[in-house]
C-alpha cells in the first residue's frame, strides 16, 4: 500500500455504495429520468446505510466519516444516477451545517428525522437576482421579539416542494456578507410556498422549484450559528458541496467511459471492432487519463477539507472545476463514440450528458471557481 491508496475501510465503504447502486439505482434510473420520478423510497434505503448523514458526527446520530469517504459514496451513487446522488449530497450538506453550527436544541429537533431522510433537507442561498453574487441576496429577516420575520424568495432549490427542512440565508443586518444569517425554516411554517416545478434539461429524478417566504415567523432558536455568520457558514458548506458535486461528475464520467469501452469492442465497422482503430484507442486513453487526474485532485482536496487545511477552499474549487469539466467532456466523447445510438434514450449516455451539464453551474460556477483559486494565489 502507498500513501495514495485507499484504506481497507475506505474500500469497504466504496464497495457497499457500489453494491447499493447496482441493486437499487442503476436498474431504475432511466425510468426515474423519463417519468420525472423522485425516488423517495430508494433515498430512504440509502439513509439506512448511513448515507443521509455521512459526515454528521456520531454524537448526533450520523456516521461521522470524512470528506474523502463521502466523495467515494457520491461517486459510486452517481455511477447509477448523478441526479439522485446530487440530491443526497445536498441533503448531507444541510445536515452537516445544522450539526456543526446549530444549537443542541436545533440539532435535537431536526437531525433525527433528517438522518433517516424521513425529512428531506434543502439549501437555500441562490435568489432570482443573486446567483454568483450570492452576498447580494435580498431575502430579509427582521427581528420581532423571539422570532425573525422572513420575507423573500430563493431560486433553483433542489428538493423544492418535496423538502421538509431548509437552511436559508437571510439578511439580518448590513449589506454584504457580514449581514447574512442562517435560519432553519420548516416547509409547513405559515407563509412558506413553492413555485411551479422547473422544467429542466436534466436532473429529472429530483424536484426543483422557487421557494417563497411571505412574512414567515421563524423562532430565533432556529438560528444556525450567530447572527451575521450565515455567509461564512454557507461558504464552508460549499467547500464540501463542491467536492460532492465533483464526485458525482466523476461517477457519471466513469459510467460513460465503461459504456464506451463495451460498445466500441462490440460495434463493428469496416470489418473490425471500432475499438481496434487507433483513433478510438487514443480517445479512450485520453478519457481515462483525464478522469484519473481529476479523481486524484478531488481526493486530495477532500482530505484537505477534512483536515481543515489552510488551502482547503482553493483545493475544493480546483477539484470542483476540474472534475465537473472533465466529467462532462468524458461523457460527450462517450456519446460521440456511440454515434447515433448515443443520442437515443435507449442508451444511458444522453441522460448522463444532460445530468452532468449543470454541475459546472451549481455550487458556484466554474468561472467563480477560477476567481477563488486566482484570488488565493495572488493573496500570497
Amino acid at each position: 500500500m502507498t500513501q495514495f491508496d485507499l484504506t481497507d475501510d475506505q474500500l469497504q465503504i466504496q464497495e457497499m455504495a457500489r453494491k447499493f447502486t447496482a441493486d437499487a439505482i442503476t436498474p431504475f434510473a432511466a425510468e426515474w429520468d423519463e417519468k420525472h420520478i423522485f425516488p423517495r423510497d430508494t433515498i430512504r434505503e440509502a439513509a439506512e446505510l448511513g448515507f443521509g448523514a455521512i459526515y454528521v458526527s456520531e454524537e448526533s446520530g450520523g456516521i461521522g466519516l470524512g470528506r474523502l469517504e463521502a466523495a467515494l459514496i457520491f461517486e459510486a451513487l452517481a455511477y447509477g444516477c448523478p441526479s439522485t446522488s446530487a440530491f443526497i449530497s445536498i441533503h448531507n450538506m444541510v445536515c452537516w451545517m445544522i450539526d456543526r453550527f446549530g444549537s443542541a436544541e436545533v440539532k435535537q429537533r431536526y437531525l433525527p428525522a433528517m438522518i433517516t431522510m424521513d425529512h428531506m433537507g434543502s439549501y437555500c442561498l441562490t435568489e432570482p437576482s443573486s446567483g454568483s453574487d450570492a452576498a447580494a441576496l435580498k431575502t430579509r429577516a427582521v427581528l420581532d421579539g423571539d422570532h425573525y420575520v422572513v420575507t423573500g424568495s430563493k431560486a433553483f432549490i433542489s428538493g423544492g416542494g418535496a423538502n421538509d427542512v431548509m437552511v436559508a440565508m437571510a439578511r439580518t443586518g448590513e449589506d454584504g456578507p457580514k449581514g447574512i444569517t442562517a435560519l432553519v425554516i420548516e416547509k409547513d411554517m405559515k407563509g412558506v410556498s413553492f413555485g411551479a416545478q422547473e422544467k429542466k434539461l436534466g436532473w429529472h429524478s429530483q424536484p426543483t422549484s422557487q421557494v417563497n417566504f411571505d412574512e414567515v415567523r421563524v423562532p430565533v432558536a432556529n438560528r444556525v450559528g450567530a447572527e451575521g455568520e450565515g455567509f461564512r457558514i454557507a461558504m464552508m458548506g460549499l467547500d464540501g458541496g463542491r467536492l460532492n458535486i465533483g464526485a458525482c461528475s466523476l461517477g457519471g464520467g466513469q459510467r460513460c467511459l465503461d459504456e464506451a469501452i463495451t460498445y466500441t469492442k462490440d460495434r463493428k465497422q469496416f470489418g473490425q471492432a471500432i475499438a481496434d482503430f487507433q483513433a478510438t484507442q487514443f480517445t479512450l486513453a485520453d478519457m481515462e487519463t483525464e478522469l484519473q487526474a481529476a479523481r486524484y485532485l478531488l481526493y486530495v482536496a477532500a482530505a484537505k477539507v477534512t483536515a481543515n487545511a489552510p488551502d482547503k477552499t482553493r483545493f475544493a474549487a480546483m477539484a470542483k472545476r476540474l472534475a465537473t469539466d472533465t466529467g462532462s467532456s468524458v461523457v460527450d466523447r462517450a456519446l460521440q463514440l456511440h454515434g447515433g445510438y448515443g443520442y437515443l434514450m435507449d442508451y444511458p449516455i444522453e441522460r448522463f450528458w444532460r445530468d452532468l451539464r449543470v454541475h459546472s453551474i451549481l455550487e458556484g460556477t466554474n468561472q467563480v471557481m477560477r476567481v477563488i483559486v486566482s484570488r488565493d494565489m495572488l493573496r500570497q
